[in-house]
């Protein structure tokens, strides 16, 4: 792969391990997010440690509290729901749109990461195939040619990324994650808009069902 991972910021490692422990119920709904102890427990200053905490508030894994700090939010088990039924719709429209107007130099490309992804998860390499992961699937938002869907996708994806992320623990998610990926490139290489709609709808519920054997108190 050509295109190098971005480089990793104090603040971006505060906000994945926050969201990880918020998304595992290690920090429980209504706990403050202290930024004092938070610089502390982190070893950095408090500034890297605002700016994390901004950042989960964008996703709604954070509220504000005006004058009083941000608080851990309450995710209940329809609110996700809710979410993942969004998320599912806008990623098999993009699925359907790539099958239809992707070039083969755009499949070229899916086929590519897909590949990367494959061997990042024969690996066992999370780290790896969530960064991989991320790419594949923006990669099905660009070759459906669809700036504005694209944009749409990303912002809903950004809300439910912890999530995401979190799953890949589940015992054998990378392998099986990749062949749910090998049904979705499959359809969108043989023009099938149908069922490559159909196959990425799929691939979303098979990922807010691990999301429950991480986050067991967000099962349905």
């Amino acid at each position: 792969m050509s295109k190098s991972p971005k480089k990793q910021t104090a603040a971006d490692r505060v906000r994945m391990v926050l969201a990880d422990e918020i998304v595992r119920g290690v920090i429980g709904p209504g706990v403050p997010l202290d930024e004092a102890s938070i610089a502390e427990r982190f070893e950095v200053s408090r500034t890297p440690v605002r700016e994390a905490i901004r950042q989960l508030e964008a996703i709604g894994f954070a509220e504000a509290r005006p004058h009083r700090g941000a608080v851990v939010p309450h995710f209940t088990p329809e609110k996700l729901n809710e979410i993942f039924l969004v998320m599912a719709e806008l990623e098999a429209l993009c699925a359907r749109l790539a099958a239809e107007f992707a070039t083969p130099s755009d499949k070229a490309k899916l086929q590519e990461v897909h590949l990367a992804c494959r061997d990042a998860a024969h690996e066992g390499d999370i780290g790896r195939y969530y960064e991989l992961n991320i790419r594949f699937h923006e990669t099905i938002y660009a070759i459906g040619h669809n700036d504005f869907l694209a944009e749409v996708t990303i912002g809903v994806r950004n809300r439910v990324a912890p999530f995401r992320r979190a799953q890949f623990q589940s015992l054998g998610r990378l392998v099986r994650s990749v062949e749910e990926h090998e049904a979705v490139v499959s359809a969108i290489l043989a023009g099938d808009a149908e069922k490559a709609a159909a196959t990425m709808r799929e691939h979303l519920g098979y990922v807010r069902t691990s999301v429950d054997k991480v986050a067991p108190a967000l099962g349905a």
